[in-house]
């Protein structure tokens, strides 16, 4: 392939990613997200963290509308959620009770009283199911850390009591944690900052390079 097809072919392959970026800030625009990508609202980072929370527990800060997973001593990887409205606000020590792929959905007596044109249940893997493609269950509560099919919605008040993330940030936490860890939630704040490990974040600069690397290799 010569110079000129290559460069072409970035260009093009450039072209796509920045579209896909920017109706991705467009979304959040139009939704009332007000927060583009890249504003900590799709992005997860590697930061520093008060070292007496022990590696692997999971801390909601609905404070900081933040999940923090504690990695090592000192450190925890941060996702961006949706955190309760007011009157739906909690806090407290549970444990993941069970783990769901692609979890289906029955809303609650009072979810269908508040709002009567909601289904029955929504089956797992339906694209407009709440709980998005993964669910962990805390204690015996009803209240859940899972997906969304309203990514707009992170960094809101929103929820009845969930903790929501995005789902390619669920799945990942999913894959990191087990039946029995400990959640710590709760409405302090931590001053938490990112810390430079070698490609941990999640900003959008990042993702387009591994995404134009992953079609054109080092040519990028």
């Amino acid at each position: 392939m010569n110079r000129i097809t290559v460069s072409s072919l970035v260009a093009a392959v450039a072209l796509i990613v920045f579209g896909i970026v920017g109706a991705r800030n467009a979304e959040a625009q139009f939704w009332g997200a007000g927060a583009p990508y890249g504003s900590g609202v799709y992005d997860v980072y590697n930061v520093n963290f008060p070292k007496n929370y022990s590696p692997g527990q999971i801390i909601v800060s609905f404070g900081d509308r933040k999940l923090y997973h504690v990695t090592a001593r000192g450190r925890a990887r941060s996702y961006p959620i949706a955190v309760p409205r007011a009157q739906s606000r909690w806090s407290g020590t549970l444990r993941i009770s069970q783990k769901r792929v692609n979890p289906s959905w029955t809303p609650t007596p009072s979810m269908r009283r508040e709002n009567p044109s909601l289904p029955g249940t929504v089956p797992g893997g339906h694209p407009r199911n709440p709980l998005g493609v993964r669910a962990l269950y805390l204690g015996s509560t009803l209240y859940r850390i899972h997906g969304t099919d309203a990514p707009w919605t992170i960094g809101q008040n929103v929820s009845k009591g969930c903790i929501r993330m995005h789902n390619e940030h669920v799945v990942e936490l999913y894959n990191r944690v087990g039946v029995g860890t400990k959640v710590v939630a709760t409405w302090k704040r931590y001053a938490s900052q990112a810390v430079s490990t070698g490609g941990g974040g999640g900003s959008a600069t990042t993702s387009t390079g591994n995404f134009m690397k992953s079609i054109l290799g080092d040519n990028t």
